[in-house]
């Protein structure tokens, strides 16, 4: 195995800065594995900010990966705008998720107002991580979705694909809210910590064409997310990591339209080819991905050994960089071996 020469601090300093880097950086998507790595109840990750802070470093040290501790979930936006969310106790789960949505019929979208971010739902311990990462020299963040996956988070996600097709008024009223709610957690963070300080994480699962066609993601879902993007960027965002979750290859024309600032980080899932990210984001952005989050709990090591120095060959040269990272959130139940694979094929595979 070849010596680094960077600290994990170096290393993503200088992917997100436009420097040489001396290995293909590992970034890791991964939370309530930290918890139970360092044995900590799951649901700590997200009810704890000081036990998630702790859980994430000690695993990444363990593991050798290079990304920042993170604090958030795809289910955000839920509980914010009135709605109930239930945190993790199964053996299985690993994330908040939906017991009662704010939306739930065309009568509730009326009722609907933009959540005091200093008090709404999780932000309260979300900004309280964020003071965290400052005490232990780490850049503050946020996650947030985008505007169709909050959208999705307040409204009961079937109902909001029908009017998707029917009803395309209260569609738009529930991403104006979306929007303007994102923008005014950005506003906050940037005023406590400073104009170019502040990165954000923005999950976009829903928009797939899974869920919704790429002919509504252009008309309905794209307005709303370069409006978010250019005006994030503008109240002083340092840097934004867009996690493109899902099958979005029809999408993948619209999404190059989006702006993420110099240096942003497009991150990938299994669905989409790291050569096809290359051909739409390449010149412009990171990108990050893609190895499936199934494999690395079901597969065996030399599976996800090999699947890594496929995504490592063929991202390795990308214009403006490329980090190894999973496609979404890194199972609980992931066997530890599995996790270091990935450390093992970047210092095997990832060297410049």
């Amino acid at each position: 195995m070849r010596q680094e020469k960077m600290t994990w601090v170096e290393r993503l300093d200088a992917l997100r800065n436009g420097r040489s880097v001396d290995r293909v950086p590992f970034l890791s998507f991964i939370l309530g594995f930290c918890a139970k790595n360092v044995g900590y109840p799951v649901a700590s990750v997200y009810s704890d900010p000081e036990r998630s802070l702790l859980a994430q470093m000690l695993t990444r040290e363990q593991y050798g990966y290079d990304s920042e501790p993170f604090y958030g979930y795809a289910s955000f936006g839920g509980s914010e705008f009135g709605g109930e969310i239930k945190l993790p106790d199964g053996e299985y789960e690993q994330a908040p998720s939906h017991v009662r949505f704010a939306v739930e019929k065309e009568q509730d979208v009326d009722r609907l107002e933009l959540p005091d971010v200093k008090n709404a739902g999780v932000l309260p311990s979300a900004m309280k991580f964020s003071q965290l990462q400052i005490a232990n020299g780490i850049e503050p963040s946020v996650v947030v979705g985008g505007a169709f996956t909050i959208a999705g988070n307040i409204c009961v996600v079937d109902t909001l694909c029908r009017w998707v097709i029917k009803k395309q008024g209260l569609v738009h009223r529930l991403l104006r809210l979306a929007t303007d709610h994102i923008l005014d957690i950005a506003r906050f963070w940037v005023d406590r910590f400073g104009k170019g300080r502040v990165n954000i994480q923005i999950w976009e699962p829903l928009a797939s064409n899974q869920i919704i066609s790429p002919r509504h993601f252009e008309k309905l879902v794209l307005p709303y997310q370069v409006e978010l993007h250019e005006k994030l960027l503008a109240i002083g965002i340092k840097h934004i990591l867009c996690h493109i979750c899902g099958e979005q290859n029809q999408n993948l024309p619209y999404w190059s339209d989006v702006p993420m600032g110099k240096f942003g980080i497009i991150s990938i899932g299994k669905e989409i080819d790291i050569t096809t990210a290359i051909k739409y984001f390449g010149d412009r952005y990171v990108i990050a991905g893609n190895i499936e989050p199934a494999i690395l709990q079901t597969g065996t090591p030399g599976e996800i050994y090999e699947l890594c120095r496929q995504a490592i060959e063929k991202g390795k040269h990308a214009p403006k960089g490329f980090a190894l990272m999973q496609g979404c959130e890194v199972p609980v139940n992931t066997p530890p071996y599995n996790l270091y694979t990935m450390k093992k094929a970047v210092d095997d595979f990832g060297y410049y």
